[in-house]
């Protein structure tokens, strides 16, 4: 697949910054003067350019590095900021301050608080680790996971989400690893399932943002069956509505879902109940309790009440046998972990590159 798109800004001769919270603007435009940037504040904006002769790109640089740390993110994401905004007359020029990004995101795309580059540059590919039954060890399924290479070094699918979300390019990753885990397991997976990691803050209009995810499903020939869409129960707690939603459309191509991260406490048996998913998937920081007696009962309950709802329960971060009984003996069903596995490209896909 091609690389998704991430538009690194360049230099400004201006930057036209909005805000609501009165004692922000005033802070932005002394750092502007003690700069040498001629900063104008009037009226919710603070219009900065630099009228020296000859311009210095560079002092704009420097605003943006001191205004990082003279702003928390709070204040950060609580401004707009328009670089090198044109004609300052018209709805064009309304609309585009409207449209402009927080100063928190420009200052990430900029590289000055987040390491954006990495985004650009890297190659980026799925992994997949295995998910197996803990009663025969055969193997179900498997869960894509995204990883990338710069300079010869691996960087983990954590690492480059967060630097998407800091961005605000967390939707364009999202949809990225979601197609290329459908695409690169088409030539190998078989009847296997397929475990995706999808987070619904980034389906805006599921009918619109997952059109290309249902065309990868069809053209990987895969059956809609096959699609697990994993939900991390901390996502899923934020906007129920929307989230049910999201849901309801991955059901209606006949897709299944998965809560991911089910961990301890009432939320977790809520969020179960109220969203029937197909699969539980346990967090690993449960699992690893397992010899805690505490740890079984919540294992327990759980697996008690996805089995009521038809649901089936994965154990992961499994990594010894001793667990993998553990759990099975409590009735999990699937196991995921390194005793199964580490994520990797297939072996297909490697002797095919």
């Amino acid at each position: 697949m091609d690389h998704p798109h991430f538009p690194l800004p360049g230099r400004v001769s201006r930057l036209l910054l909005a805000s609501q919270v009165e004692h922000v603007l005033p802070i932005v435009a002394r750092a502007a003067t003690d700069l040498g940037l001629n900063a104008e504040l009037v009226a919710g904006l603070v219009d900065v350019v630099d009228d020296s002769s000859p311009l210095d790109a560079r002092r704009f640089d420097r605003l943006l590095a001191r205004l990082a740390l003279d702003l928390s993110t709070a204040e950060t994401d609580a401004v707009r900021v328009a670089a090198d905004p044109g004609d300052d007359d018209g709805i064009a020029f309304a609309a585009g301050l409207m449209a402009a990004p927080t100063l928190s995101v420009e200052l990430a795309r900029r590289g000055v608080t987040a390491e954006v580059g990495l985004l650009a540059e890297a190659e980026l590919y799925p992994v997949y680790q295995p998910v197996v039954d803990l009663a025969d060890g055969r193997t179900t399924g498997y869960e894509a996971l995204l990883r990338g290479r710069v300079d010869g070094r691996e960087v983990g699918g954590g690492d480059l989400f967060f630097l998407a979300a800091a961005a605000g390019w967390g939707d364009r990753l999202d949809r990225f690893a979601r197609e290329a885990a459908i695409a690169g397991a088409a030539p190998w997976l078989g009847s296997a399932d397929l475990f995706v990691n999808s987070s619904p803050e980034a389906v805006y209009r599921p009918e619109v943002c997952l059109a290309g995810t249902e065309q990868a499903v069809r053209d990987a020939g895969l059956a809609p069956a096959q699609l697990v869409f994993e939900v991390v129960e901390a996502h899923a707690a934020r906007d129920r509505g929307h989230l049910l939603a999201v849901l309801e459309h991955h059901r209606a191509q006949g897709w299944r879902v998965a809560l991911d991260d089910v961990g301890v406490g009432w939320s977790s048996l809520a969020l179960v109940s109220a969203l029937r998913p197909d699969v539980v998937k346990l967090d690993k920081a449960l699992v690893n309790r397992l010899d805690s007696a505490a740890a079984r009962a919540v294992v327990g309950g759980l697996v008690e009440l996805a089995h009521s709802l038809g649901a089936v329960v994965v154990a992961e971060g499994v990594q010894t046998q001793a667990r993998a009984d553990q759990a099975r003996q409590l009735g999990v069903d699937l196991g995921q972990g390194w005793l199964f596995g580490r994520p990797a490209r297939p072996a297909a896909e490697l002797l095919a590159g």
